[in-house]
């Protein structure tokens, strides 16, 4: 049981994530930002997740840090560097948390998609949103940095250096339909069609081999930064003989055949 997630396991293969604190927009406190990293813990080690949908409940994905009561653990900016650096670097493991899973990450944006809620968001495989959805880097409205969390390592990954030098140095609001301009989302859907989408996706990807989707995330992540296609092609010829072999791959292609 946690206190500020809803975690469905009701769907064969898929694990969906409900960030549970609607009256405060699913801004992460102490307890959320535990109870994620507990979470993603798990998942990883679940054989029988084979991916992960991660959404909001209420009107919000996440507005980001509850900075009016994130909990005992906040700190003030007169505190010692060392506790601050720590502090960073906890909220920080979210993003890589998410990153780091096996199974791939559908973010389903329900709606605001704010600060570190926008770095869950970049860190997932899949984002699609609903046309309610909006998206910001608030830090740098704040006084601070917008690159945090991972942010200036996806967002121009994602959408481009010059769209995400504009996002993150500006901090404005960018709605569903510029995310969906820009690439940031893959599909805009209404509201009301948003969770359904999102499962119709999820269970795409969980009938298929588990060992071949979660090669393919890999391999994506690998040579998004690789040296060259070379180094790229030698991680996609190992990974296809790898799943060449396995007896679901070969069941797969007798069905195939047989079709």
């Amino acid at each position: 049981m946690t206190e500020t997630l809803v975690v469905d396991r009701d769907r064969t293969g898929i694990v969906v994530v409900q960030l549970n604190r609607p009256k405060q927009l699913n801004a992460i406190n102490e307890v959320m930002r535990d109870e994620l990293s507990q979470t993603f813990t798990e998942i990883a080690a679940d054989t029988s997740a084979n991916v992960v949908v991660l959404t909001g409940a209420g009107r919000g994905f996440c507005a980001g840090i509850d900075v009016r009561n994130f909990g005992p653990e906040a700190v003030k900016a007169s505190a010692p560097a060392i506790e601050r650096m720590r502090f960073q670097e906890a909220m920080a493991a979210l993003p890589q948390a998410i990153r780091a899973l096996p199974q791939p990450v559908v973010a389903a944006v329900n709606g605001p998609c704010v600060g570190a809620g926008l770095a869950l968001c970049l860190a997932s495989d899949i984002r699609i949103c609903s046309a309610a959805a909006t998206f910001g880097n608030a830090a740098i409205l704040l006084g601070l940095s917008g690159a945090e969390m991972g942010m200036s390592y996806h967002l121009p990954r994602i959408v481009g250096t010059s769209v995400a030098a504009d996002w993150m140095l500006t901090g404005r609001t960018v709605s569903a339909d510029e995310a969906d301009r820009r690439g940031l989302v893959s599909e805009v859907v209404a509201p009301e069609r948003l969770t359904e989408r999102a499962l119709e996706i999820a269970a795409t990807i969980a009938d298929l081999s588990p060992l071949g989707v979660q090669l393919t995330k890999r391999a994506l992540q690998t040579n998004t930064d690789t040296s060259g296609l070379d180094a790229a092609m030698e991680l996609e010829n190992r990974n296809q003989v790898l799943s060449h072999a396995t007896e679901e791959a070969a069941q797969r292609r007798r069905k195939w055949s047989d079709s």
